[in-house]
């Protein structure tokens, strides 16, 4: 079976397509896979990093403010991702296109459509990005997270299965000594781990550079922070990052090992930041994205604090909030305990599987 696999852009929208690969290559690991995705963006060293081929496409999208003089290229780009996606899908005759949200995708996915490949779709959000609400039109199936899709999609192509999580991810680590190793840090304090996923959280760094006198006062509190690339290079010449209690990356490749370290996580409120905090079954404080599209990340992080899965502090209260709200989890071990259990119960770990038993059925 040949499999193009297309998006990216941030990591929300990658490591859900490297987590369908994986399972792809488990049920069948003479499966051909190959991803299209942005020149410049995550999935160009990530993908190769996994063992994957894929193919870049000089493509972005449109800036919100439509006066912008990035948005001149936009045409260009589209025209030569269009032209360059068609001797793709030509040569590597794909028998399925799936997209996973980003703008690679359009280009990608819609000329394997038009070359007679069946396409599946899978949204991550509650609100889907334009490029897959352009692709869930001419899409065989659409793989969804959240009830309601229809107003976007249509009835008749949409699957609930939940977000696809990668394997290593789907089952707490369990190993905190080799974790702590990893990281440098005493396994036996307790640890906080704050991140903003691929890109990071420009005002979830900012807060945190200022809390540098609490962390001063609480050296048996260790913090991993994950700044995101942007935000990186102000973050580690900070004060903050030249305390010995504290462990400041770009990124982080070992995911598991860093939730196995936390007794508290912060972080944003997407969709695939939500899955893995479920099956990681982690004590967290969510600080929903206030740009996002209709709010929708305010909408994840709602379900699970209406659940008592989670504490909810918004981002124009992060100043004074970040701080009391870590501290009252790290002190407050019942309230964190109640955290645990009712996030645990809401874990999908079946949903990678299901989306590929819909590939293997929309091929049958």
């Amino acid at each position: 079976m040949k499999v193009l696999i297309s998006g990216g852009g941030t990591g929300g929208h990658l490591f859900p397509a490297m987590a369908i690969a994986e399972k792809l290559m488990e049920h069948d690991p003479d499966t051909a896979i190959l991803f299209v995705g942005a020149k410049g963006k995550i999935e160009m060293e990530r993908v190769p990093k996994a063992g994957y081929n894929i193919k870049g496409l000089w493509i972005s999208g449109i800036d919100r403010n439509l006066k912008s003089p990035k948005n001149l290229l936009f045409p260009f780009k589209l025209l030569t991702s269009l032209v360059k996606s068609f001797w793709i899908v030509l040569r590597f005759r794909p028998d399925i296109g799936i997209g996973v949200g980003g703008f690679a995708s359009g280009p990608a996915l819609f000329m394997a459509r038009l070359l007679g490949t069946p396409i599946l779709i899978q949204e991550q959000n509650s609100f889907p990005g334009i490029t897959n609400k352009l692709l869930g039109k001419r899409a065989d199936k659409v793989c969804v997270s959240y009830d309601g899709m229809q107003r976007f999609f249509g009835q008749a192509a949409i699957v609930r299965t939940g977000n696809p999580v990668r394997k290593v991810l789907q089952s707490p680590f369990l190993d905190r000594a080799a974790a702590a190793s990893y990281f440098g840090l005493d396994p036996n304090k307790q640890i906080v781990f704050v991140f903003g996923g691929s890109l990071g959280a420009r005002s979830v760094n900012k807060s945190l550079m200022q809390s540098v006198d609490y962390f001063k006062a609480k050296p048996d509190i260790q913090l991993i922070w994950q700044t995101g690339k942007v935000s990186f290079a102000a973050c580690s010449q900070s004060e903050l990052a030249k305390l010995e209690n504290v462990q400041v990356r770009q990124f982080i490749d070992r995911m598991e090992m860093a939730y196995a370290l936390s007794d508290v996580v912060v972080g944003r409120a997407g969709a695939l930041t939500i899955s893995e905090l479920c099956l990681q079954q982690k004590a967290s404080i969510l600080v929903p994205l206030p740009s996002a599209a209709e709010d929708h990340q305010t909408k994840n992080a709602m379900a699970l604090v209406e659940k008592n899965a989670a504490v909810l502090v918004k981002d124009k209260d992060l100043e004074e909030g970040l701080v009391p709200a870590i501290e009252e989890l790290l002190t407050n071990k019942k309230m964190r305990d109640s955290l645990i259990r009712n996030i645990a119960s809401l874990g999908q770990k079946d949903a990678t599987a299901k989306i590929v038993e819909e590939i293997n059925d929309l091929l049958r």
